[in-house]
């Protein structure tokens, strides 16, 4: 069965509940590790599933744990992850907390053989992320981490180009502000913008042009100020060459810099011989040189020869909108998973997903030593 919409979804939940309620089914209880911003965007899809039970809140800040119990209407509000572990007995978790608190928690949580959904950076160190891993699998556990772009129907659509028009060359970027989470803007704790907000689009070419072979970085700072942002330490933006083991090059420019959301046009353009894609995280793809009146005239003026081209200036291209929840789709995906006992829908395991933060991390070593790194 193929569900497309959060509709769809909701509906087959529905019916699925009504079958478990004949059998004598006993609801699941799910728990939150991190009542932030990132655990309320979870949290606004769960209050909408009717076969779990949100059964217990943790944050070190109390009130905002009670805040989660107040929304659920279920539950019950903790500062220490362990004593919620020990009284609600939770068959499900999604571990919320920043890049750097990374460890102990998962351990726990995999001692006690309790299936896991982890934001991203899942660690901002690699042999602390393999160890995890390795107990993931020793264990047998159900894993998920915090790629939902690529639960976008967009993906679909670029999957298909790339197939039928392979791809040359990659020009990305991300540039935008400075959240206002204070640990953010230190990048011994946030790992920087490129590891921290700039891994969606590094984890979307990874899905899209498999593994990258070798990262070269080099990082830009003095733009932003400890005046305009207090504490501020780390990249104002960094710039990336990748070789992927496919032979396909990129270039990847990320910054924190902006002050206004037109200083830069944030997006991914993916070239091949014939046309082009242009992909925008969470928003619409659009391919241009595959209709006929978006094919550029030949350029007048220019020495015979010597192979240059342009644009069409009135090109439209085909354009594919985002249609979908991805976000409540990966959310929904993973609780399925737990249920049923198969994760084989998962797009982004623990496993998988640690490939990724490699990779920016591996951006990061290339930044701090001036050296090519070779994953």
């Amino acid at each position: 069965m193929t569900l497309h919409t959060a509709t769809d979804i909701s509906l087959y939940c529905t019916v699925t509940k009504l079958d478990m309620e004949r059998k004598g089914f006993i609801m699941k209880k799910l728990a939150i590790i991190g009542c932030g911003g990132i655990g309320s965007y979870h949290l606004s899809h769960f209050v909408k599933y009717d076969d779990i039970e949100l059964a217990g809140f943790c944050d070190l800040i109390l009130e905002r744990a009670e805040k989660f119990v107040e929304i659920a209407k279920s539950g019950k509000a903790y500062t220490d992850f362990t004593k919620m572990y020990d009284e609600v007995k939770p068959d499900m978790v999604f571990i919320c907390i920043p890049p750097n608190c990374h460890g102990y928690v998962e351990f726990e949580t995999i001692r006690r053989g309790i299936p896991f959904f982890v934001e991203k950076p899942v660690a901002l160190d690699m042999k602390l992320a393999g160890e995890i891993a390795k107990r993931i699998e020793e264990k047998g556990l159900i894993t998920a981490v915090g790629f939902q772009c690529r639960y976008d129907n967009i993906n679909d659509a670029a999957r298909d180009y790339i197939a039928k028009y392979p791809i040359v060359t990659v020009a990305a970027s991300r540039v935008g502000g400075i959240p206002e989470v204070p640990w953010w803007r230190i990048k011994a704790q946030s790992g920087g913008q490129l590891v921290e907000q700039t891994v969606h689009q590094m984890d979307i070419l990874r899905y899209f042009l498999g593994e990258p072979d070798t990262v070269y970085s080099v990082a830009s700072r003095g733009f932003v100020t400890d005046e305009k942002c207090p504490g501020y330490c780390t990249d104002d933006l960094s710039t990336t060459l990748i070789t992927f083991k496919s032979g396909v090059t990129a270039t990847m420019m990320t910054g924190c810099y902006s002050e206004n959301g037109a200083s830069w046009d944030s997006k991914m353009t993916f070239g091949s011989i014939s046309s082009r894609m242009d992909y925008v995280l969470c928003s619409n793809v659009r391919f241009y040189g595959l209709k006929e009146d978006d094919k550029a005239a030949a350029v007048a003026g220019t020495i015979s020869g010597d192979g240059t081209q342009r644009k069409n200036e009135n090109e439209t291209g085909i354009n594919v909108p985002t249609s979908i929840d991805f976000g409540y789709i990966c959310d929904r995906t993973f609780v399925d998973a737990v249920l049923t006992g198969d994760g084989s829908k998962i797009r982004s395991p623990y496993a998988d997903a640690m490939k990724t933060v490699a990779f920016c991390l591996a951006c990061n070593e290339s930044m701090e030593t001036g050296m090519p790194v070779k994953l």
